[in-house]
């Protein structure tokens, strides 16, 4: 299989999301430089998401394979994340490591419904869901936030960035999620 410039973007994406994982679950530049190194990472690979798609539609190059990889790529990128860091949120205190896993757990299912309606709408007559400016919205959101969560410890600020940009991040999510939900209501058709 041949891939083209956006696949491959997107399959880079894929392959740099263990590796600021890494960097973030084990600090082997120390706590100061491990967490920018997986910043700098994290932030490259969400470039990865704003050039395949720009490209894709610019070169009419958009494929199958595409429509599957990107959004599972973007999900995967932001919850790969937030297990990163839950996997060290205990060094942040319990107050946080709670708040960190009820957003992610959130998130998760925000993410797992708008699929799964996806899926289901696609199937019922054709249609396409396509992002909406609210869930690109949520996605640069989610990204900004990963960075503050992930830098923030370099900062005396007893976790209050992070509070704040989560709060937003599980409103701005859940708010898109229904917003989806309430657009193509009408496709769910539970009699069937």
């Amino acid at each position: 299989m041949k891939l083209n410039l956006p696949n491959k973007l997107t399959l880079l994406r894929v392959i740099m999301i263990p590796l600021f994982m890494f960097f973030i679950i084990f600090p082997v530049f120390g706590d100061v430089i491990s967490p920018i190194v997986a910043t700098v990472i994290f932030i490259l690979t969400a470039l990865t998401d704003m050039l395949d798609g720009k490209i894709a539609r610019k070169y009419n190059l958009i494929t199958n394979f595409g429509k599957f990889l990107d959004p599972l790529a973007d999900k995967c990128m932001i919850l790969g994340g937030f297990i990163g860091l839950l996997c060290v949120a205990n060094a942040r205190g319990e107050i946080y490591t709670k708040v960190l896993a009820w957003s992610f757990f959130l998130i998760l299912l925000r993410e797992l419904a708008v699929t799964s309606m996806r899926l289901v709408v696609s199937d019922a007559g054709n249609i396409v869901i396509a992002a909406n400016w609210m869930g690109k919205c949520k996605t640069v959101l989610q990204t900004v936030t990963m960075v503050v969560l992930i830098l923030e410890p370099l900062v005396p600020t007893n976790n209050i960035v992070s509070y704040i940009f989560l709060a937003a991040t599980v409103i701005l999510t859940m708010w898109s999620g229904i917003n989806y939900f309430i657009a193509y209501w009408p496709y769910l058709d539970p009699t069937k």
